[in-house]
Order: structure tokens, then sequence, then C-alpha cells
């Protein structure tokens, strides 16, 4: 049996047996935990009212149990309040202060509840680290010192009232994050999803097939990725630090039977929408919701399907 290599943390952010009790949400933040609580939940209002909810409680349960899961096994220092939002996009996107949402899209394009988990992962990540206040702190940063020169210069103190008018669109930083945020968001987020004992690898194929959607049909990575590291250097980070960082498993959670039948129940639930909101063109069933309705169907003759919520394990295999 080969001797498996030891991992030395060097720090605590890569030390996954101090999660929960590390700090990784930087320093300078002018935001209190309290005032980015009631920011976050002031555009929270905001999203649901300006988007389509998901309030199937079957699916919503479900997801939200799934990430107070991973929000269990990471630095979070606030509660979060999880919803579904009704929309096609691939993605999930979290505010300051834990309210987070995942669309269907995000939903029905992950082919297992490790690849959801991942996802979801990393944009708790983003609440952990404060990526939102801290970068609203490095503007108001950068405010502050052009400040004494639109004082003194020729515009003056009407200037400078002007200046601060316009800014009323810094909140925008809360969902667009410099590419060090979305390493530190992968960072973070692969040692979550490790925590809750899912499969780290499900994290790579993910954004392998994504990558692969988005060279066939350009345009269906959201413009809110254009911020992410470019894919192949994710997964060459993200694999590096699997194998560096992350102790080895024998065993890791793959997917459920459940995510399978809330994949089928989201299906039929955005289909009735469909119905209700008027007549459409008619609808053909897909060959990934064939093979999800012989996974969840009692009646079905695959040899494959099951009937159980027992998840899906993957087994290390051992070393030579």
């Amino acid at each position: 049996m080969q001797q498996k290599d030891t991992v030395n943390p060097k720090s605590s952010h890569d030390d996954v047996d101090a999660i929960g009790n590390r700090n990784v949400s930087g320093h300078v933040n002018f935001y209190s935990l309290e005032h980015e609580i009631a920011l976050g939940k002031s555009f929270a209002q905001e999203v649901e009212r300006s988007s389509k909810m998901i309030d199937d409680p079957v699916v919503t349960e479900y997801v939200n149990r799934v990430g107070q899961n991973l929000v269990r096994n990471s630095d979070a220092k606030v509660p979060f309040t999880i919803k579904v939002i009704d929309s096609d996009v691939v993605n999930a996107f979290a505010l300051p202060g834990g309210f987070f949402y995942v669309n269907s899209g995000l939903i029905l394009r992950a082919q297992e509840e490790s690849e959801l988990a991942g996802v979801m992962a990393h944009e708790i990540s983003h609440v952990t680290a404060r990526h939102g206040t801290r970068q609203m702190t490095k503007g108001e940063i950068a405010q502050l010192a052009t400040i004494p020169l639109m004082i003194f210069g020729p515009v003056g103190w009407a200037g400078y009232a002007l200046y601060e008018g316009l800014n009323i669109a810094i909140p925008v930083s809360f969902l667009k994050f410099s590419r060090d945020d979305e390493r530190e968001a992968d960072y973070l987020g692969l040692q979550y999803m490790y925590k809750a004992g899912y499969d780290p690898n499900a994290y790579v194929t993910f954004f392998e097939r994504i990558q692969a959607d988005e060279k066939r049909q350009p345009g269906t990575i959201p413009k809110v990725f254009s911020t992410h590291p470019p894919t192949p250097e994710r997964i060459e980070r993200t694999q590096k630090e699997i194998a560096t960082i992350l102790p080895a498993k024998q065993e890791y959670i793959v997917t459920t039977s459940e995510f399978d039948s809330v994949k089928a129940r989201l299906r039929s639930v955005l289909f009735s929408k469909k119905v209700q909101s008027g007549p459409g063109k008619p609808t053909m069933r897909t060959k990934t919701e064939q093979a999800d309705k012989s996974k969840t169907d009692p009646n079905s003759t695959d040899p494959n399907s099951t009937d159980d919520d027992r998840p899906t394990l993957k087994r290390r295999p051992d070393s030579q």
C-alpha cells in the first residue's frame, strides 16, 4: 500500500479541520455584520419583487436542506435564507448577509447532487469571505482618496455633492467580484463541499461541462461569470487543491435518488406554469427528462433505476 502524502496546512485558510473556527473574511471592512445583513435584506426584497419565484414546498425544502448542510460545514457567521428563482439561466448568487438564490436552470443542468452542492458552496463562500462589503469598502476608500482633490479643485463642494448623487449603483459590486475573489470562493467552496461529504471532483466536472456548452452555443455562460478566472486555469488550480489540501476519503456522496425526484418535480412545476400562462408550442420530453423519469418512476423496468433515498457513494480506489 502506497503511503499517501500528508497534508500540512500553511494557514487556517488551508486547514479543513478548522472550518467554522477561523476568520476568512479579511481585515479591512467598514461594515459590521449587522449592517451587512440589513443591506442584504433590502436587496433581497428587490430581487424577490423583480423575479419569478419557485414556491413548490418539495423543491424549496430540498434546495434549502442541501444549502443549510453546506452552511453548517462552512465558516458562516450569519444565518442563511435560501430560495429558488424561476430562471433558465444556469446560475446562483448570494447577497451579503446570507440571502441566497438558486436558479431553476442550475438545478436542472446539474447531473448529480454533488454538482449542485459545489456551485452552492462557491456562492456561500462569497458570503463567508464577505466579498460584497469588502468590495464596497475598497470602493469607499478609493472615493475618500479623491474627495480632497474634488473639494479643493475647480469643482469645489458643488462638484462633490453631484459625485455623491451619482454613486447610488455601488451595490452592484455585491454580484460582480474580482478574479481574486472568485479564486478565493473556489478555494473555500471546495473545502465546504468536502467537509459536507461531497465529492469535490464534481466541481471540476460541472465546469468542464458548462465550458463545453459555451463552446457549442456561445452565450450559455451568464455575463456575471465574466469575472471568473478562465476555466482551464480554474480546473487545473482546483485539481491541485484537491490533491494537496483535501485529505483523501474512502468514499464521497455523489448524488441521491431524492435529487433526481426533485428535478423531475421541478420540471413538472415549470411545465404547469407554462400551461397556466397560456397556450404555447407543444413540448417534447428530452432524453435527460426520460432518464430522470426512469429513475423516479416505480413502474420503470430500467435495471439501473432506484426508488430508495440512499446516497450514491463513490469509493476511492486503493493505492497500489
